[in-house]
């Protein structure tokens, strides 16, 4: 009887690990990777809130029941509570059009939207100096009819306005643009009006990266130093936001207070932290799901 021969199995493929690094190479890279972070992000954090407390708490308590401290805090709080709500709106209307309409001047609109992050904070103040101060044209005019923008809550939050209306729709964007206007036609197709549309279509779809974008404006809003300066004009219990109030604080020795106002910032940046990566994990999943289909 013939033997029967089997035909050779084919090769199976071998595939190569795209980590060509050794094993103590990678170590030593996320050696270095934490010591950097550990020295220059987490030990200044442990620093300021030793200094806080470094009195105890009963001098913590002073530091922040003073006077110019709770105006600053209101101030902050006052200028983020108006500043976030004008930068969601205007995020999520350049959003929509960049998104969802062609229109000639699209790109120098993404342009524009991006020019906060190109310039600096001092110069964008600057500029309001120089649109409403007292030698501008603007400026004696507003003067004329007790109109009070620099020096004043209203220029402290334009300044913050400018820095920080990016971080909404710069969220926004990308995300509308993968899903694309295929939801919305179905909608109007069925009669939906255009409230309707954006109310039970689009804004559920974008939710996550909404709240994303708002958190990054909040933080930044109260966080912001550069452009508040410029248009503040430090005055004391009245134009100061915690930035400022720190600043302030430490250059007068007052090193416990200084550290308590940084103490309030750096737990807002340690919340802000914890919600941002809580919130990428849901609108991870979300957007995952958003591709997949």
């Amino acid at each position: 009887m013939a033997e029967t021969q089997t035909a050779p199995s084919p090769r199976q493929p071998r595939f190569r690990s795209a980590v060509t690094e050794t094993r103590p190479a990678r170590y030593a890279l996320m050696a270095i990777a934490f010591v950097f972070l550990a020295i220059f992000l987490l030990l200044p954090l442990i620093i300021v809130f030793i200094e806080a407390f470094q009195k105890g708490f009963g001098a913590f308590g002073e530091a922040l029941a003073d006077a110019d401290t709770l105006s600053a805090i209101r101030l902050t709080l006052l200028v983020a509570a108006i500043s976030v709500p004008l930068n969601m709106i205007f995020g999520i209307a350049a959003a929509w059009a960049i998104a969802k309409f062609e229109f000639k001047g699209k790109a120098f609109l993404t342009t524009l939207i991006d020019l906060p992050f190109s310039v600096s904070p001092v110069i964008s103040g600057l500029v309001y100096v120089l649109l409403f101060g007292a030698g501008s044209v603007l400026g004696p005019w507003l003067k004329a009819h007790g109109v009070e923008i620099l020096f004043a809550v209203p220029g402290i939050v334009l300044a913050t306005v400018f820095v920080t209306f990016p971080f909404v729709a710069r969220e926004l964007i990308p995300l509308m643009q993968e899903q694309g206007t295929g939801d919305e036609e179905a909608a109007i197709s069925l009669g939906a009006t255009g409230w309707q549309t954006f109310w039970y279509v689009t804004l559920p779809n974008i939710k996550w990266g909404l709240l994303y974008g708002v958190l990054l404006c909040n933080a930044r809003a109260m966080g912001e130093f550069g452009a508040v300066s410029v248009v503040s004009g430090h005055i004391r219990g009245l134009t100061n936001t915690m930035p400022l109030h720190v600043e302030i604080l430490y250059n007068e020795y007052n090193a416990v207070g200084a550290f308590a106002v940084a103490s309030l910032l750096a737990g807002l940046a340690l919340v802000t932290l914890v919600l941002k990566t809580l919130l990428e994990m849901r609108y991870g999943a979300e957007l995952a799901a958003t591709r997949g289909h």
